[in-house]
């Protein structure tokens, strides 16, 4: 139990403890960290924060972050529409980017089927990936989704989804270890994956 002299400290010291992987101890240091910087630089913290939660959007056809209808990614003419990419979250999307080895779209599901979390199939945008595949000129889908349960249920799910279309389905070869979540794996070693991956098979 934290006493605060000060009831402005012990609100910003909550706040700033409701963020994923910050205790209170972080939160008191970060916030009497800020109380040391000028004003202009609180301020601008303030502001981007700010900004980017009121004005952010999802592009249209890959629902990836962005600042217009339609991502840099999806606009580009220099990617590759007949390759997409399947992932979990826009964090995969920045990982596999940064290896460099793909070029690509993408779809972000927003998730993973997982019935433990009440996240079914209603809930992610396979529906959208399943019309993508339909109406653009796709020709292969690559799932790199995590190597886990729900993200083995996800790629079967979409696999029996887009039965019946002439399109080839592969994985991400397994170099990532059964658990591995993409964002935590090495550039070199999603890389690798993305370059050398195989037929996905239903077992």
């Amino acid at each position: 139990m934290m006493n605060f002299s000060s009831k402005l400290l012990e609100n910003a010291v909550y706040e700033i403890a409701l963020l994923p992987g910050i205790g209170k101890r972080t939160a008191l240091r970060l916030a009497l960290h800020l109380l040391k910087q000028p004003n202009a630089q609180v301020e601008r913290l303030a502001s981007a924060l700010v900004s980017l939660r009121n004005n952010i959007t999802y592009c249209k056809k890959c629902y990836n972050i962005s600042d217009t209808e339609i991502c840099d990614i999806c606009a580009s003419f220099h990617r590759d529409p007949s390759v997409l990419c399947v992932v979990e979250d826009i964090r995969d999307v920045m990982a596999i980017e940064n290896t460099g080895q793909y070029n690509g779209l993408y779809h972000v599901l927003g998730g993973k089927i997982s019935p433990i979390d009440g996240i079914g199939p209603n809930e992610l945008h396979i529906t959208s990936l399943v019309k993508r595949v339909k109406e653009e000129s796709i020709k292969e889908i690559i799932f790199a989704l995590s190597n886990t349960i729900e993200g083995d249920t996800t790629n079967f799910y979409i696999f029996k989804q887009l039965e019946g279309l002439e399109i080839t389905t592969s994985t991400i070869a397994r170099g990532i270890s059964v658990g591995d979540e993409l964002e935590y794996t090495d550039e070199v070693t999603l890389g690798r994956s993305i370059l050398h991956r195989v037929p996905f098979e239903v077992q």
